[in-house]
């Protein structure tokens, strides 16, 4: 039985809602899924649907057992809560694993910018602004680092966890944009690409509605 609900954005697109919906599976909280599609065009600001459920106006959004967790990070924490185990069991490793999430949700604009996350589309060798490209180095350092101390094939060993669900989107925006990345960094994404409930999200984001599409994501950049 559902004990609360989990906001979230399309999955075509919505970046954020991915890590917030990983955290929560990953928990293996019941919680029935609300799906407010993005609505963009002039004059608009934020999707309506989400600012009149959402306490920051944004997704994902977490109502569970009476707790109301907005924010991926917090929304992460608090299912480490729930099912401990999903961060790293030794302090120093999990120490990391929650600098780099912290990092990733306050960080790498450039990349952001420069290459959306659309989980539909080829956008081969666009994007490659130099902020782009230095965000994309920094990531690549801090997953070698971390997948050479751990032993991979996910950040910190055999288990997928909450610092994987913080980057899966960044895999996502790899596997669309494709800049030039070392073997190590393939050999991650392909792990992350093919783990169970990304491939779930991936597979339900192509499955999304024509009518949910927003030409604006659709459209890639000049080259």
């Amino acid at each position: 039985m559902a004990q609360g609900r989990l906001y979230i954005g399309n999955k075509r697109y919505s970046s954020w809602s991915l890590r917030g919906w990983l955290a929560v599976h990953l928990a293996g909280l019941e919680v029935t899924e609300v799906v407010i599609p993005f609505v963009r065009g002039p004059g608009i600001t934020g999707t309506p649907g989400i600012r009149a459920v959402s306490p920051n106006g944004l997704v994902p959004y977490l109502e569970h057992g009476g707790a109301r967790v907005w924010e991926s990070l917090a929304i992460c924490e608090y299912c480490a809560e729930q099912r401990p185990g999903l961060w790293p069991a030794a302090a120093p490793a999990r120490a990391q694993a929650r600098a780099l999430s912290a990092e990733m949700a306050a960080g790498f604009r450039g990349l952001r910018q420069a290459m959306w996350f659309n989980a539909g589309r080829d956008f081969a060798g666009l994007g490659r602004t130099p902020e782009a490209l230095a965000d994309i180095a920094r990531i690549e350092a801090a997953w070698a680092e971390a997948l050479a101390a751990h032993g991979g094939p996910f950040l910190f060993g055999a288990q997928f966890g909450l610092a994987d669900a913080m980057f899966a989107p960044v895999v996502g925006r790899f596997l669309t944009w494709q800049p030039p990345l070392s073997a190590t960094t393939q050999r991650y994404m392909a792990a992350a690409r093919a783990h169970p409930l990304v491939d779930r999200w991936y597979r339900e984001a192509l499955a999304e509605p024509a009518e949910w599409l927003i030409a604006g994501y659709e459209t890639p950049p000049a080259a």
